[in-house]
C-alpha cells in the first residue's frame, strides 16, 4: 500500500471513530480500487444503433489480431472464403426492410453532434448515417458471408424542407437485384410519425438510392447475392426504377468523355467559350471580364487528412464510405460559399463513384472546384436561361485519392458531384481542356437535375433557404 494511501486510511479511521461509526466496513470499502467503465461513445457522428451493427470490435483487438495472423489488411489473400453451398433463394423486399429513429427533439445532447454554428442539421451527418444504414439492409439481404461495399450514390435529393427540429426516421430496403452481384437500395428520411402513423408524402426530407457490391471476402472478386420477388404494385414501381437506373449507369459509363470525344454540340460549346475568352483579351474589344465571372482554377479548394481507425468499416482497416461523404459534402460547401460569398443550400448530390477503398492510416487528399453554373456564361443554341435571375445552381466536383504512408504510392478513390443553389447571379469559366471535359460532364448531369426539376421533384430556391437543414 502507498504512503498516500496509508495517510488517507488513517485519516479516515480518526473521523470515524471521533463521530463513533464502526469504521472496519467503510476502511475496507476505502481501501478498495474503485474501476469504472467506460460508456459507448459515439466518435464519428453516426448514430449508436447504426454504429453497433458498424464496428462491433475495438480497434486495439482487431489490431492485435492482424499482426499475429500476419496478414496485410485490405490485401486479397486469394483463398474463396464464401460457402458454395449458401442459400441464394430469392427474397422480399421486405426482408431486408430496416429502419431507425434519431431522437433529436428528444435528446439534446444527439442533436449536438447533427446541429451546426447557425443552427441548421448538418447534412453532412445525415448521409454519414445513410451510409450505414444502407450497409445494414445490405448484410439483411446478402448474409454475413460476404463482404458488401458502396459502388455508388446515384442520387440524394431534398423533396421537402424541414420547417422545426423533430425525430427523424431513416428507413430503407433492398428495390433492385438481379441475382448478380450488385443491388440498389431505396432510402428515405422523414419525420417520424407518431405511433401507429404512416410517414406522409410531406414529411419525406430525403430520398435517395445508392448501389452496393458483394466480394468474397478472401479473393475481394465479385459474388452473386440473392434475387428479388416482386408482388405489389408499388415493388413493381420501385424494381422499375432501379432497372432504369442500371441502364442509366451503363449509358453513362459508354458515353463518358473518357472514353468518346465531345459530341457537335459540346464542341460548339468550347469554341464559343475560347471565342469568348479572346475577346476579354482584345484590346481593340470592349467586351471585358465581368466581375460575376470566375475562372475555373481559382475556385479550388483542397484538403489533407489523416484516416483515424474511428472511421473504420465493419472490416476494420477501411474506412467507412459514410465518412467520405460527410467530409466531400462540407468541402463542396465550403467551396460553394467561397465562390458565391454567400450560404449554399443544398439541392442534390449526383450520380457520384466510390472507386477504391480507403486504408485506415492512409492520408486522404480531396479537391473540390466548381465545374458548372446554371444558367451557363454560354447556352446551346435554342436554349433559354434568365440571365439575370437572383439564384445560381452551382455544382462542385470532389475528387478523391490517398496516399500510403510508408511509400508514398497514390490512387484514385472516389469522385463526388454536389449542386448547390446560392443567391447570386454568378458564373463559372473553364480555360484548359481538363476543365472543358469537367465542364461538359458537369453540364450533362445538370441536364438531369433540371430534368428532375421539370418532374416536380424539388423545392424553390427561396423555400429551401428557409430549411432548417444546410
Amino acid at each position: 500500500m502507498s504512503l498516500s494511501t496509508r495517510v488517507a486510511l488513517q485519516r479516515t479511521t480518526q473521523i470515524l471513530r471521533s463521530n463513533c461509526v464502526q469504521p472496519r466496513a467503510l476502511l475496507a470499502s476505502a481501501a478498495r480500487r474503485s474501476f469504472t467503465c467506460s460508456l459507448l461513445r459515439n466518435t464519428d457522428g453516426v448514430f449508436r444503433e447504426l454504429t453497433s451493427m458498424r464496428v462491433r470490435t475495438p480497434w486495439v483487438e482487431a489490431f492485435r489480431k492482424q499482426q499475429q495472423d500476419g496478414q496485410q489488411p485490405g490485401k486479397a489473400s486469394g483463398k474463396p472464403e464464401v460457402p458454395k453451398d449458401r442459400d441464394l433463394s430469392p427474397k422480399r423486399m421486405s426482408d431486408s426492410y430496416h429502419s431507425v429513429v434519431l431522437p433529436l427533439a428528444q435528446d439534446p445532447w444527439l442533436l449536438d453532434t447533427y446541429l451546426n454554428s447557425s443552427g441548421h442539421i448538418r447534412l453532412g451527418t445525415i448521409f454519414m448515417d445513410l451510409d450505414a444504414l444502407s450497409g445494414v439492409i445490405a448484410y439483411k439481404h446478402t448474409g454475413e458471408d460476404v463482404t458488401t461495399v458502396t459502388a455508388s450514390c446515384d442520387r440524394i435529393t431534398i423533396h421537402h424542407p424541414l420547417d422545426e427540429i423533430c425525430d427523424l426516421q431513416l428507413s430503407g430496403r433492398v428495390t433492385y437485384a438481379t441475382g448478380r452481384s450488385s443491388l440498389e437500395i431505396t432510402m428515405q428520411v422523414a419525420k417520424a410519425p407518431k405511433k401507429g402513423e404512416e410517414v406522409k408524402d410531406t414529411d419525406v426530407l430525403i430520398n435517395c438510392t445508392f448501389t452496393m457490391v458483394s466480394l468474397d471476402p478472401g479473393t475481394k472478386k465479385p459474388v452473386n447475392v440473392n434475387a428479388l420477388i416482386v408482388e405489389t404494385e408499388e415493388e413493381k414501381r420501385l424494381y422499375a426504377l432501379g432497372e432504369r437506373n442500371s441502364q442509366i449507369r451503363k449509358e453513362r459509363r459508354n458515353t463518358s468523355l473518357v472514353k468518346h470525344t465531345p459530341n457537335d454540340l459540346e464542341s460548339d460549346l468550347i469554341h464559343a467559350f475560347w471565342q469568348k475568352q479572346l475577346q476579354y483579351h482584345d484590346p481593340h474589344d470592349e467586351l471585358r471580364k465581368p466581375d460575376n465571372l470566375h475562372f475555373m482554377d481559382t475556385t479550388r479548394l483542397q484538403t489533407a487528412t489523416i484516416m483515424q481507425p474511428q472511421y473504420r468499416n465493419r472490416h476494420h482497416f477501411m474506412i467507412f464510405g459514410g465518412f467520405l461523404l460527410k467530409q466531400t459534402f462540407e468541402l463542396a460547401f465550403t467551396t460553394a460559399a467561397a465562390f458565391a460569398h454567400a450560404r449554399p443550400t443544398f439541392v442534390s448530390l449526383d450520380p457520384s463513384t466510390f472507386l477504391n477503398p480507403v486504408p485506415v492510416g492512409s492520408i486522404l487528399y480531396m479537391t473540390a472546384q466548381v465545374v458548372y453554373t446554371d444558367p451557363p456564361l454560354i447556352g446551346a443554341p435554342g436554349e433559354q436561361f434568365d440571365e439575370n435571375g437572383e439564384y445560381t445552381r452551382v455544382q462542385i466536383r470532389v475528387d478523391t485519392k490517398v496516399r500510403d504512408v510508408e511509400h508514398g504510392h497514390s490512387k484514385p478513390t472516389g469522385q463526388f458531384n454536389y449542386t448547390f443553389n446560392v443567391p447570386k447571379n454568378i458564373r463559372v469559366m473553364p480555360r484548359t481542356y481538363q476543365e472543358f471535359m469537367y465542364y461538359l460532364e458537369a453540364r450533362r448531369r445538370a441536364e438531369q437535375v433540371r430534368r428532375t426539376l421539370e418532374e416536380g421533384v424539388s423545392v424553390s430556391p427561396k423555400r429551401a433557404a428557409e430549411s432548417l437543414t444546410e
